[in-house]
């Protein structure tokens, strides 16, 4: 009759297994402990490295592709300096140059690659999450040349949307050339945009954190430090090519006092509701053009009349606008000017993207949000003098603000505001109002204006970064005591007798074949034993057909699970921590059952001072 290694749960005793067999299982049938770092990860740090100093030079060389767009559109002129298309003399005809742009990159778009339309991120997140982040090559090239030539022609975009999308892009082909891992792909990707946020705006922590925000989809040392490393460089690179002044450089600012952290809050609680608008605009106005009866290729000739239209009574809304966010970090625009420049780059940058052009989402959204930010400033200097609000700290934290609530990428928002302006005092207000806005966006709006587009197409986009709960738990927690063997001698007839009857050892569907000797030789299910066809007069051990696959107690169900898929197995044998004994078998089931205590941790409230548990409302 099968042998029970034990009746009793709760028992701890072990079947003895032969010495020699430690190596083969250890060898050959057990998974390896998990490690944070392997040795390949020099490697991936080094192409990381040389990535972020290429990509550096990419964005010098696109910014410089800008300007000579630009100059050569408002200008009439042949140079490549990084100008404004504010103070050119164009008159009307300043309406037609933003419609030409559209028209050459509708064009790019139509026969050179599709993809190069929008702002560049959520189509790199579509494919991290669904193509094993390969980016197609030509994307490479495309993406930051018609994102030139739609800047330079008026485009109300930042140079930086274009350059992380051109970096990820750079990223993933080089991940595409040489022999790596989807996830090591993925790790150049998020690298090469980081490094062209990091030196676009020399903010290389912020660059991190957008990468494991908004790309990575974890936080990782196997990740992180090669993104980390490609941030570093390209802002070496950076400061190497044009020095380390802040971006947006901005008058010192004093401690803020507390009632005027409170105010900023509530301008945080502001910007929030103002971000879902912005993002449920963006999307109407897309939804509008996809309306439209003529082919997708002219819509953004269509966007850029309103471009043009817009910029001809405000020329401060054409360009880029980093001289924009400047001033109004600066206190250099008066109250009329901050508010006809947030709506009406709102409304010139709200069509220009929801028209398909290609073009960035960053710097827009921190024109809008640093000129609302200054007028909810200058009210309070005005109305409410006793909250000693700080005008240029209101835009500073709505700057930052808006862009948590978009794309709720909070960190990046709050770390960004502090080293483009190097002002410290400015990192407690920023803290507070970015939370303020990243909670109201969560509960007024499920996507975020970076996630919405590939939502609409069916992708699952993760929306929380939470720790591996089976990483916490080691096998020798959650596997099965209670283990019967089987002698590999037996005959079917008697295993099958056996099972027939009412013992609850005999109701489970594994079990371990052992030999005379006690050696484990693999394991059986009871749909093997009872399946029709086989000899009754056979022994057990016919139905072995492969090694055994175990595991030790001190692995995690984590190394367990991902153990079972590789093995193609829906149970594993537990040895004890010395590879020797037997203790239990852990089954998919178990790992099910793991997750109960994560899921009352989750849902279940109680007083532990006295007190019934109760679910959570």
């Amino acid at each position: 009759m099968p042998s029970e290694l034990s009746t009793d749960p709760h028992s701890r005793a072990a079947l003895p297994l032969a010495p020699s067999l430690d190596p083969t299982l250890a060898a050959a049938h057990m998974p390896r402990h998990f490690r944070p770092l392997e040795r390949r990860v020099l490697w991936i740090c080094l192409l990381a490295m040389l990535l972020g100093s290429a990509v550096a030079l990419v964005a010098r060389l696109l910014t410089a592709l800008i300007g000579l767009v630009t100059n050569l559109a408002f200008y009439g002129r042949i140079s490549t300096e990084f100008s404004s298309p504010a103070g050119n003399h164009l008159g009307l005809w300043v309406i037609a140059v933003p419609v030409i742009g559209g028209l050459i990159v509708g064009a790019m778009a139509r026969w050179g690659s599709r993809a190069i339309r929008g702002h560049g991120i959520p189509e790199a997140m579509e494919q991290v999450l669904l193509n094993e982040s390969r980016i197609p090559p030509r994307i490479t090239w495309l993406k930051p040349v018609s994102s030139a030539i739609a800047i330079g022609t008026g485009g109300p975009f930042g140079a930086e949307g274009p350059i992380i999308a051109t970096g990820g892009a750079l990223g993933s082909l080089i991940g595409q050339l040489l022999r790596v891992t989807a996830d090591e792909r993925k790790t150049l990707l998020a690298a090469g945009a980081a490094a062209g946020m990091a030196a676009v705006f020399s903010a290389p922590i912020s660059s991190v954190l957008l990468a494991i925000e908004l790309l990575l989809f974890e936080r990782r040392a196997r990740s992180l430090i090669p993104v980390a490393l490609a941030a570093v460089m390209g802002t070496a690179v950076r400061y190497l090519l044009e020095g380390n002044e802040p971006m947006f450089a901005m008058p010192a600012i004093a401690t803020p006092a507390l009632s005027a952290v409170v105010a900023y809050i509530v301008m945080g609680i502001a910007t929030g509701v103002v971000s879902v608008g912005i993002t449920k605009l963006t999307y109407a106005i897309e939804d509008g053009f996809e309306k439209l009866p003529i082919h997708w290729m002219w819509w953004p000739a269509i966007g850029g009349v309103v471009v043009g239209v817009v910029g001809y009574f405000m020329p401060a809304t054409l360009g880029v606008g980093y001289t924009n966010i400047a001033s109004l970090l600066a206190g250099q625009i008066g109250f009329a000017g901050m508010l006809a420049l947030c709506l009406m780059k709102l409304l010139s940058w709200s069509v220009a993207l929801g028209s398909g052009t290609s073009g960035g989402t960053l710097a827009p959204l921190f024109t809008i949000g640093s000129a609302m930010g200054g007028v909810f400033g200058l009210l309070c200097v005005s109305w409410l003098p006793w909250l000693q609000v700080d005008s240029r700290v209101a835009a500073l934290v709505c700057m930052a603000a808006i862009f948590a609530g978009a794309s709720r990428a909070f960190l990046t928002s709050v770390v960004f505001a502090f080293e483009t302006t190097q002002q410290p005092h400015g990192l407690l207000p920023l803290l507070g109002a970015c939370a303020a806005a990243y909670l109201v966006s969560g509960l007024m709006m499920r996507n975020t204006i970076m996630t919405e587009k590939i939502v609409r197409r069916g992708v699952r986009v993760p929306a929380e970064y939470t720790a591996d709960y089976l990483e916490r738990i080691a096998v020798g927690e959650a596997c099965s005591r209670d283990v019967v063997s089987l002698r590999a001698n037996e005959t079917l007839a008697d295993v099958q007798a056996w099972l027939s009857t009412e013992h609850a050892p005999a109701k489970h569907q594994g079990f371990p074949v052992v030999d005379e000797q006690g050696q484990l030789l693999g394991v059986v299910t009871r749909r093997d034993l009872l399946r029709a066809g086989s000899a009754p007069d056979a022994e057990v051990r016919s139905l072995l057909h492969r090694p055994p696959i175990v595991v030790r107690e001190d692995h995690t169900l984590r190394e367990a699970a991902d153990h079972m898929v590789e093995a193609d197995v829906g149970r594993l044998v537990v040895m004890a921590r010395n590879g020797r004994q037997m203790v239990g078998i852990v089954t998919r089931g178990d790992l099910l059952k793991a997750h109960a205590q994560r899921l009352r941790e989750a849902r279940e409230s109680s007083r532990h001072l006295g007190g019934k548990t109760k679910p959570a409302v």
